[in-house]
């Protein structure tokens, strides 16, 4: 929702990742920010309206991005399809962080960086095959930002550490970082940074995007 310069970047980005992408605004001359090139759906409308957000295909839909302009709709948006269609890969951008950490504590995971917006969004809603945020100049080591599957809540980080084989170094909470011990137990909205070889990467991101496996 919202086809701005963060929405119309986030829609072409998805595209290239192979995604079927639909796009909703309420004015209709912004969607000439998609390019020539773009091939999803394209719905006048507000992002709320719960026809307008069937016309553009929510109920198929695996991820959800609020990314207007007002942080009302943005929340509003993402709370209708939470709440009433059943989808929780949703992140809303809010410009106001002091909000944005409230909409946190609420488990509507939030965008609050405007700069970094569009990166950030797509890394929360596909996570897997991400740009590393570091890594080595031989290239065989990288610090990976992961969001953890929901059924993780709760688990200690020595144990989400022992599943993936790896250290976790730090998580980020409601915008900030901290420095996790053994028994820090993973909040939702966290992300988690990891430092992984190369060829661990596919098997962490693996483990970590679906729910822990039973004993």
């Amino acid at each position: 929702m919202g086809c701005g310069r963060v929405g119309a970047s986030l829609a072409r980005a998805f595209e290239r990742r192979g995604h079927t992408v639909s796009v909703i605004d309420i004015n209709a001359d912004s969607f000439r920010r998609l390019g020539p090139d773009f091939h999803g759906k394209t719905v006048k409308g507000v992002g709320f309206d719960k026809k307008v957000l069937v016309a553009a295909g929510i109920k198929n839909a695996d991820g959800f991005a609020a990314v207007s302009s007002g942080d009302n709709s943005n929340i509003l948006a993402a709370r209708v399809v939470r709440e009433t269609f059943g989808i929780d890969n949703v992140v809303a951008r809010i410009y106001d962080q002091g909000r944005a950490e409230v909409y946190e504590r609420l488990g509507i995971p939030s965008v609050a960086t405007v700069r970094w917006a569009a990166d950030q969004v797509l890394r929360r809603l596909v996570p897997e095959g991400s740009e590393p945020e570091w890594r080595d100049a031989a290239g065989t080591v990288r610090l990976i930002r992961l969001a953890a599957h929901d059924a993780w809540v709760g688990r200690k980080i020595a144990d989400i550490e022992s599943a993936i084989g790896t250290k976790i170094p730090f998580l980020s909470r409601f915008g900030q970082g901290m420095v996790p011990d053994a028994a820090t137990l993973l909040q939702h909205g966290d992300t988690v940074y990891a430092a992984a070889a190369n060829d661990a990467v596919e098997h962490i991101e693996s483990v970590l995007s679906a729910p822990p496996l039973k004993h």
